[in-house]
């Protein structure tokens, strides 16, 4: 026990102040996190689609069977573009009135982009360039990825600043100043999220993981001792004594709060910080899909290919077709169901419409579905219209689209799909999905079904996070103090504590004079 107790002392040191800034953080993470562009602002961020004198391909000519992978149609700069994306990450971006390559942008173009954004976002201000980055606090790994990066300051109110990939025209990431600010109190601090650190993923990633196993193994070990500490005795007559119940604990002060609180809060701080553990997926124990999964995403899909897309194109030039009548539409993918193409349209305000290849609106329902997934070749237990959430489908800080409709299977491993009949857009979920949102999502956002509705949420989570902050405090102060103290006796017995002797200043050594 003297070991472990000396063990759990140090470790508090090294691995308890970084606890306490992640439980401090923990409080501006429920109300903010990291800035980043969410896909509604990006689509409102885009130019209407005028599809007149569209469309051409220009020297690009695949064979019609060839998968044109995933792809949006959009307006850049006055004109309809097609985004492609490539197996590498990378994206190429054709003019469809020349069917040329995109080239890169000037800072004139890139400002007419932000203009744009700006517009569409109801943001007020004057677009200035700010110069390229390589990677800043804001942009990390995504500068990399985005290069050249542009970062442009709209100079409205809220201190707005967006990035712009150079190449594609592309908005990236947003920030104001609000979410700065409080990043450097929430999402920073808590998930160490420092630029140098955070730009050598390989590193950030061990630091994360190996602090995490620390405090992991610092919460278990204060948990136990504990346990072991408390007068089990003296707790028999706590209830007819109230002395009794204060003297549960061996310590006094500081040291009688800390166990205290260790003792009511101790296995939600051994919860948080393990499940913090596990949202790194570390050493891959929540990774991977089964192959029925991949299956039924595949069968329930489908590949666009470019015949489909070529048909969409010249269905455009059309302007009696449904699509081009969808008012605010921005944006066109690929979303292909039972291995026929269709396509989403998307307005400025995030509606989504379902099109064939030929451009006209085809709306999925749930008598497809059914015949759909009935053909999949595995015993089903349900098939549903869900017109509320359930414990997998759901919005916490997000919103859940609904309806949807729920296939239950009774293959090995339960695989649950849900498929949206607005836009055919299927999700799966196995045994290691479920098992994710309980331990990593369930137990480190405590994310139950029964508290999750806010305000009650937010209640019982400050309440609960004031007291493992409580356990945290206590417990590294008290290892800081209790280790000074260590260092000082140590020191004192040390020989370099001993005193030297020392000539006074009046002693005058004896010299030799020469006879």
């Amino acid at each position: 026990m003297r070991w472990l107790l000396l063990v759990h002392r140090y470790l508090a040191v090294a691995v308890g102040v970084l606890m306490t800034l992640w439980c401090l953080s923990g409080f501006v993470m429920m109300y903010q996190s990291f800035p980043e562009l969410s896909p509604a602002q990006r689509l409102a961020g885009l130019q209407t689609l005028d599809l007149d004198s569209c469309c051409t391909l220009g020297d690009l000519q695949p064979h019609d069977d060839t998968p044109v992978g995933n792809f949006r149609l959009e307006m850049l700069l006055g004109e309809p573009v097609l985004r492609l994306a490539s197996s590498a990450g990378t994206q190429e971006v054709i003019r469809l009135q020349s069917g040329s390559v995109l080239p890169e942008l000037t800072q004139a173009q890139v400002l007419e982009v932000a203009a744009q954004y700006a517009r569409g976002n109801g943001i007020t201000g004057v677009p200035a360039a700010l110069g390229t980055t390589d990677g800043d606090q804001w942009t990390l790994l995504d500068a990399r990825r985005n290069a050249p990066a542009w970062h442009v300051a709209l100079n409205d109110p809220r201190g707005t600043q967006i990035y712009i990939n150079g190449r594609t025209g592309e908005v990236f990431q947003q920030s104001n100043r609000r979410e700065r600010v409080l990043s450097w109190f929430g999402a920073i601090p808590h998930w160490i999220y420092f630029s140098q650190l955070r730009m050598n993923p390989a590193v950030w990633t061990n630091v994360v993981i190996w602090t995490s196993v620390l405090g992991s193994f610092l919460a278990a070990t204060g948990l136990y001792i504990g346990i072991t500490r408390v007068r089990w005795r003296r707790l028999q007559r706590s209830s007819a004594n109230s002395a009794a119940l204060m003297s549960l604990s061996p310590y006094q002060g500081w040291w009688y709060w800390h166990h205290m609180a260790g003792l009511v809060f101790g296995v939600l701080t051994l919860t948080w910080v393990f499940s913090g553990l596990l949202t790194m997926n570390p050493w891959g124990w929540l990774s991977g899909s089964s192959p029925e999964i991949r299956r039924y995403q595949s069968d329930l899909g489908g590949i666009t290919r470019w015949a489909d897309l070529r048909q969409l194109l010249t269905a455009l030039s059309n302007h009696e077709v449904s699509v081009t009548q969808q008012p605010g539409l921005v944006q066109l993918t690929p979303q292909p169901f039972l291995q026929q193409a269709f396509f989403l349209g998307h307005s400025a305000d995030s509606a989504t419409v379902r099109y064939d290849a030929t451009g006209n609106s085809a709306l999925l329902n749930s008598d497809q579905i059914r015949a759909g997934v009935s053909n999949l070749g595995v015993p089903l237990t349900s098939v549903e219209l869900l017109f509320r959430e359930d414990s997998y489908y759901y919005g916490h800080k997000r919103t859940a689209e609904l309806p949807v409709v729920r296939v239950l299977t009774a293959d090995a491993d339960a695989t649950r799909l849900y498929i949206n009949p607005q836009t055919g857009q299927v999700r799966a979920i196995g045994s290691t999905g479920r098992l994710s949102r309980w331990v990593r999502t369930g137990l480190h956002d405590l994310d139950f079904p029964v508290i999750r509705n806010r305000p009650w949420w937010d209640l019982l989570v400050i309440v609960l996070l004031s007291g493992v902050t409580a356990v945290c405090i206590t417990g590294t102060w008290m290892a800081l103090r209790r280790v000074r103290r260590d260092f000082c006796t140590a020191f004192r017995r040390s020989p370099f504590s001993r005193p030297h002797h020392k000539t006074h200043a009046n002693h005058k050594p004896q010299t030799h004079h020469k006879q």
